[in-house]
């Protein structure tokens, strides 16, 4: 089968490049480089220079006639959005509708497109979160996330083009970037394995719900056949601390130092955990890697870098 991903130099994407090469499937790479890294692509993946804004964009549609489409490219940054909400909407929002008007042309039978467990619910919601609690973005980039899958329903009622909405949760793993706005199990990682000091911001007792970028690939797997019309959610239904985090990574690197704090960053979230019953049931998918095993893979990749 021949799918496109779109960012599919990015952290998440790069993986799931990977694994659809590994499967058999023909695979053509969208991505602007503009955060995804050229050593990330892989070489059996025709790769694409392109902006998802870009008109060229029809080009590649016209070209390789895709029959999925993943679509992983996007403005990710929730703090770029606040300093500028029009750019997050032309990447996030009409980016996204220069691909589905692409997908309408040439013929697509269904997009997997990422939305965010994190952002698109109302905070404050009771947990585990399921996909029923009520939606209440407080950020351009959660309220364009969420667009995104109004506009999913939309493609599908009137084109009958079928959809997978991904609600990830705190994704971490293989690749994720320690620098600009990157997850914080990937600064931890970067910064306990060269033993720099650490900050956490709070008191450390904020909770996240951390999966491991190969559960993550697995559900996109999945999704290729499954869960049409669903928006899912892709966590563990686990909280973890951030001060818990950092036990874990300080005992796998032999980090000796003890964490500096500093106040809490405004508007932070202080907890999350997203209910996966949807998951297991319509994707029959749930996470294999505990936490520690899915950080020890990260750490021992990220060795294998310096």
């Amino acid at each position: 089968m021949k799918v496109l991903v779109t960012g599919g130099a990015g952290f998440i994407a790069s993986n799931l490049v990977d694994a659809l090469i590994e499967k058999g499937h023909d695979v053509v790479i969208v991505d602007d480089l503009s955060s995804g890294k050229k050593e990330n692509l892989n070489p059996k993946a025709k790769f694409y220079e392109i902006d998802i804004r870009d008109k060229k964009l029809e080009d590649v549609f016209r070209k390789e006639k895709p029959e999925i489409v993943s679509h992983h490219a996007a403005q990710i940054a929730v703090r770029v959005s606040l300093k500028d909400p029009e750019f997050d909407a032309s990447v996030n929002i009409m980016g996204f509708l220069n691909l589905m008007q692409n997908c309408v042309k040439y013929g697509v039978k269904k997009i997997i497109n990422v939305s965010s467990g994190g952002v698109v619910y109302k905070q404050g919601a009771k947990l585990p979160i399921p996909e029923t609690e009520h939606v209440g973005p407080i950020s351009p980039y959660g309220v364009a996330k969420l667009a995104a899958e109004h506009y999913l329903n939309y493609y599908s009622e009137v084109f009958g083009i079928k959809y997978t909405s991904m609600r990830y949760s705190n994704v971490y793993g293989i690749r994720q970037d320690p620098h600009g706005e990157a997850g914080v199990v990937a600064i931890f990682t970067d910064s306990l394995s060269t033993g720099e000091e650490v900050t956490i911001f709070g008191d450390g007792k904020q909770t996240r719900d951390f999966v491991f970028v190969k559960d993550v690939v697995s559900a996109n797997l999945l999704a290729m056949e499954h869960g049409d019309n669903e928006a899912i959610n892709i966590a563990t239904n686990t909280q973890t601390s951030i001060n818990e985090l950092f036990r874990v990574i300080a005992k796998i690197t032999d980090y000796k130092k003890k964490a500096n704090y500093a106040d809490a960053k405004p508007g932070e979230v202080l907890h999350s955990r997203l209910d996966i019953s949807k998951a297991k049931k319509i994707l029959k998918w749930q996470p294999k890697y505990s936490l520690e095993e899915g950080l020890r893979e990260t750490i021992e990749w990220a060795k294998s870098r310096n």
